[in-house]
């Protein structure tokens, strides 16, 4: 399996989406942000004493809420005489900064939570905004998948395996040699699915707030919305950030810790694990059997999220909250399946795909299409050298990564010695030897 093709401007299929402003309307009220208002005026202090002095527009693109909420919260801190009015901006606009008072309460609530960002989404309605972005609502169908993967090369019976596995709410298992494409593939499955859903910045429980949104994860689509707060009528609550369906990669680094809310004492503040950031989207444990934490250990601590869709995290404090397990899980490994677990965990992944080496013409295929990629000529006569010469003699199978990456160290040969750009028995040879261990 590899790349046909550079252009990744194919137009995916359009998914019917429920529209993101009903889905989350901007709150007008303190009631309809669903945040307590102490945790509200905590947050705008602790903004405030970052800042030193903030407008009013300002304060509503660092919380995302509207100026009509600010306004109240403004108006509540200078009663408790923790804000008061500083000079106008040169356009007229009122500025704002903390009192003595209103600075020593900033820095206490600091001490407890270092968290400055958005006003989060309370758990209730992550839970329920999560449940109904769910790309299981819209089924991938045999046309969705080949349109999305139409950029790889791929034999049609993989297809029909990989679709309905996409479609189940069971875990799945890609397993076969090195080489043969479980990961690539894997990590392109997310343009099948097209859409966009919507992520929170963050989400609180109780009076705690943990950030999600992860810009090296979660990539926008679209207009900010950051600049209309004031605007109650267009737009989503700009709480919530309209992303792609995140792609979630992990692989040898994988510890029991990042399965888990983490606290970071240094900034007091909590760190969504893995699963939540993946949440609407795709998680793919690659190489699994070789993290640091057992593959036996992993399946048991995700016995009941594979099975009932939810799963169960803990603060600090020692407060237990459930969240949606709502992602497609992909396992990845070059490893004896038998090997890793036992059948009761194997049954429990409800698709086990096998991939393994190419078949002649799909391995043709992928041979000539990377010489095109590298301005290499081959002729029929130095294909079928290597195929006799080499794959036969040696009994190497026909690996999709093979191509890439024996034409591209006769690309390097060709630069070195300044040679025509085309495939010769010596540098095939040549080749060969470099990529192959004797």
């Amino acid at each position: 399996m590899l790349k046909l093709s550079t252009d990744e401007t194919h137009t995916l299929p359009k998914i019917d989406q429920l529209d993101s402003a009903q889905l989350a309307p901007r709150p007008k009220t303190i009631e309809q942000t669903g945040i307590h208002e102490s945790v509200l005026l905590e947050l705008m202090l602790k903004h405030l004493l970052s800042a030193g002095v903030l407008t009013k527009a300002e304060l509503v693109s660092y919380m995302g809420i509207t100026g009509g909420i600010i306004q109240g919260l403004l108006d509540s801190a200078k009663q408790l005489a923790w804000v008061e009015n500083r000079q106008s901006t040169s356009d007229g606009q009122m500025r704002y900064a903390l009192s003595h008072g209103g600075e020593e309460f900033a820095k206490q609530a600091s001490a407890k939570s270092g968290y400055k960002g958005l006003v989060p989404i309370p758990l209730s309605q992550y839970s329920d905004i999560c449940c109904k972005q769910s790309s299981r609502r819209n089924p991938i169908t045999f046309e969705m998948l080949q349109n999305g993967l139409k950029s790889l090369v791929l034999p049609n019976e993989l297809l029909h395996k990989i679709g309905p596995a996409l479609n189940s709410s069971r875990p799945v298992l890609i397993y076969g040699p090195p080489g043969t494409g479980k990961s690539y593939l894997c990590r392109n499955l997310n343009l099948t699915l097209g859409d966009s859903v919507l992520i929170p910045y963050s989400i609180s429980i109780g009076n705690e707030i943990i950030q999600v949104y992860d810009p090296q994860l979660h990539h926008k689509v679209g207009e900010s919305d950051v600049n209309n707060q004031l605007d109650l009528v267009r737009g989503h609550d700009p709480r919530w950030i309209k992303c792609k369906r995140p792609l979630r990669i992990t692989g040898g680094e994988l510890n029991a810790d990042m399965l888990e809310v983490q606290f970071d004492s240094h900034s007091r503040t909590y760190m969504a694990p893995i699963q939540l950031k993946a949440n609407n989207g795709i998680l793919l444990l690659d190489d699994l059997g070789r993290q640091k934490i057992s593959a036996k250990q992993l399946f048991n601590r995700w016995i009941i999220p594979m099975e009932e869709r939810r799963d169960f995290l803990a603060l600090q404090s020692g407060e237990h909250f459930e969240i949606p397990f709502e992602l497609i899980l992909l396992f990845s490994t070059n490893l004896n399946p038998n090997e890793l677990v036992d059948d009761a965990f194997l049954r429990r992944l409800g698709y086990k795909i096998h991939f393994d080496a190419l078949d002649e013409p799909l391995y043709r295929k992928i041979w000539f299409q990377v010489c095109e990629e590298q301005g290499l000529k081959c002729s029929e006569e130095m294909f079928q050298y290597l195929l006799t010469d080499f794959h036969e003699l040696f009994e190497k199978p026909l690996i999709p990564c093979y191509p890439r990456d024996l034409l591209g160290i006769m690309s390097d040969q060709i630069s070195f010695m300044q040679l025509k750009s085309e495939v010769t028995k010596s540098l095939i040879v040549e080749a060969w030897s470099i990529y192959f261990v004797s």
